[in-house]
């Protein structure tokens, strides 16, 4: 009796509805009331498909039932941007500028940060957002400019809190392997990435707890998974991640939701400019010392760099999946605690988190960097005169 009842073709239905409901609520993050009167009634279907109808013929209408069904009742209500305020940081280029943009047109009162008032990036925002956007100069190294930026925003508001914070502004000052890099780099990753994005948080709680609010945090894949030559900046984002986790359990007292952001590749500003990559590598080449330069060499740096320059030429110019998970993330009745958006993003991931180590290597190393030439040092050839 048990082998008939759970025959081959029924266990086909099972691991369908298994996958897709799955799949489903790992892109959702959210279970209604709904979905749960209907996953029942979904099983019976797949019972009865598979009494009547051919396998392929039953599983096809069943699979295509199932996930019209598990899309629509997973999918998450919006809640209203009527009187909400959101902070953003980072808005001359980037996720930042088209942020503030989408903010600004969803209805909420957008306070955005640049670094230059008069730049490209403020110049546009202003000419495309409400008068109710307001542009912010600050730099996230200066405690001055985010105390600034703080009385700015509480005088903006009167009594009203802040909904939501967007920590989006970062930095990445380097393109070299761990050890070619420098320790400035390391620090100047820190000092923005993480200690400046600690200090805004900090800094801003106050108003983000008296909305019982959203804290909205811009991270990256390199900060959990080993990328060549991105150490510095892997670093200060594995720090800000731990930073976020740690404060998503302690404000769950004071209601208020933390959400981590995990972008794939992006085409933002610095990776345009040819002249970024040209300066960062001759940066790199003077100042490393002459030895350590020795070992390596001049010519492996370089390749480095170039390998940067044609990975960002693949990027994606499309901002919009890291748009709409900020969306989510700030107006999701049940905001999730992490948020991937792009293309690869989640394979990434699932080969870093469950095959083996060499697997998970060899593959960073194919998608992101594909050096062909060593070191000097462990190149048998001699080295150029």
């Amino acid at each position: 009796m048990y082998s008939q009842a759970f025959n081959s073709p029924t266990w086909i239905y099972l691991t369908m509805g298994l996958l897709i409901t799955g799949g489903s609520l790992m892109r959702q993050r959210a279970w209604s009331t709904s979905l749960a009167f209907w996953v029942p009634l979904l099983v019976l279907l797949g019972r009865l498909c598979s009494f009547w109808l051919p396998t392929p013929v039953g599983v096809a209408i069943f699979s295509a039932v199932f996930w019209f069904v598990v899309r629509t009742g997973s999918q998450d209500k919006l809640l209203p941007t009527e009187g909400k305020a959101v902070f953003i940081t980072g808005c001359d280029t980037g996720f930042g500028k088209t942020a503030a943009i989408q903010m600004d047109s969803l209805g909420f009162q957008v306070f955005a940060t640049v670094l230059n008032m008069e730049g490209p990036g403020a110049l546009e925002l202003r000419k495309r957002c409400s008068p109710k956007l307001t542009l912010i100069q600050m730099d996230m190294r200066k405690h001055e400019d985010i105390e600034s930026a703080l009385q700015i925003t509480k005088k903006k508001l009167g009594r009203k809190g802040l909904w939501g914070l967007v920590n989006n502004a970062g930095i990445c000052t380097t393109i070299g392997d761990a050890e070619l890099s420098l320790m400035s780099s390391y620090r100047g990753c820190m000092e923005v990435n993480f200690f400046g994005t600690i200090n805004v948080t900090k800094m801003f709680l106050p108003l983000v707890r008296q909305e019982k609010g959203r804290i909205v945090t811009i991270s990256s894949p390199s900060a959990e998974q080993p990328f060549p030559s991105l150490a510095a900046y892997g670093c200060s984002k594995a720090a800000l991640n731990l930073f976020m986790k740690t404060l998503r359990q302690e404000l769950k007292l004071w209601g208020v939701s933390v959400s981590t952001i995990l972008p794939s590749a992006y085409k933002t500003a610095p990776s345009r400019d040819p002249f970024y990559w040209n300066d960062q590598c001759e940066h790199l080449i003077r100042n490393l010392p002459p030895s350590l330069l020795e070992e390596y060499g001049e010519e492996y740096v370089q390749e480095t760099k170039h390998l940067f320059q044609e990975f960002a030429k693949h990027t994606s110019e499309d901002f919009s999946p890291v748009i709409n998970r900020i969306v989510e993330a700030l107006l999701s009745s049940k905001p999730n605690s992490r948020y991937y958006a792009g293309r690869g993003i989640r394979l990434m991931y699932f080969i870093n988190d469950y095959l083996p180590s060499e697997v998970s290597d060899r593959y960073l190393q194919k998608i992101f960097l594909k050096k062909k030439i060593l070191p000097r040092a462990l190149n048998n050839s001699k080295p150029p005169s």
